[in-house]
């Protein structure tokens, strides 16, 4: 790990994701800062931070790379039944702070949400780039949620909680298809997992997401802010 680069608060740079080890898969850098600036840096070169409160700032680009094409999402024939129920409610930017505290709080295993990356995010929110999906039962309570950044035509997936079954599944199933409305290209969820490959998505080679990033990072997608209004079709489809 002390031959990895690390980086100086004063100074906004980071190594081509090309160069991190393969061992831990993906590690590149250590130090800097949680800056809104830094950050959204290091989204748009296909970097992220990953650590806990007693290790200083580890930044990553695994490879391969998990990601989800809005186009590609998977709906079983179970999920496809609690769609058609309706009973989740979706909407996004409503309940930001509660989302990334929840994303928080509510894993077994531990968080790398930390009090700095909550300011950090949160500063992100304000500006526009961080955004929440929420998702209500019938009674209005929030029984899951995800947050991630919005950069041109890519969506950075951060953390995702679920209280009730099936709430994360549905509220992947709207927002890979507004998404999609909207003109997103990717949807990146950084680390394999069999719900993320349940649900569609797929790894690809560093070199191939880090190409996609450089055509779509800088393209506008086409909406002006987020206000979810796909919804799911029905029993018919």
């Amino acid at each position: 790990m002390t031959s990895l680069p690390w980086l100086d608060q004063d100074h906004l740079w980071f190594p081509p994701a090309e160069q991190a080890l393969d061992d831990p898969d993906g590690l590149l850098a250590i130090g800097g800062d949680l800056s809104t600036e830094r950050l959204k840096l290091a989204y748009r070169s296909g970097i992220f931070p990953w650590f806990s409160d007693d290790q200083p700032i580890l930044w990553w680009s695994p490879d391969p790379r998990c990601v989800l094409f809005p186009e590609e999402i998977h709906i079983s024939r179970s999920l496809r039944r609690t769609l058609n129920s309706g009973h989740f409610t979706i909407t996004a930017d409503q309940a930001f702070p509660r989302i990334i505290r929840l994303c928080a709080n509510t894993r077994a295993e531990g968080t790398w949400i930390t009090r700095d990356m909550i300011d950090s995010y949160s500063q992100l929110h304000k500006q526009g780039v961080a955004h929440s999906i929420e998702a209500w039962n019938p009674r209005g309570e929030l029984v899951g949620g995800m947050y991630g950044l919005a950069i041109g035509r890519c969506f950075f997936g951060e953390s995702m909680f679920s209280l009730e079954t099936n709430a994360s599944k549905v509220l992947m199933v709207h927002l890979a298809n507004q998404l999609r409305v909207w003109g997103y290209r990717i949807m990146d969820c950084q680390v394999e997992s069999g719900h993320l490959i349940r649900m569609g998505a797929r790894c690809i080679p560093r070199s191939e997401f880090l190409s996609i990033l450089r055509t779509c990072v800088d393209t506008s997608p086409e909406h002006d802010h987020w206000d979810f209004q796909w919804r799911w079709p029905g029993p018919e489809v």
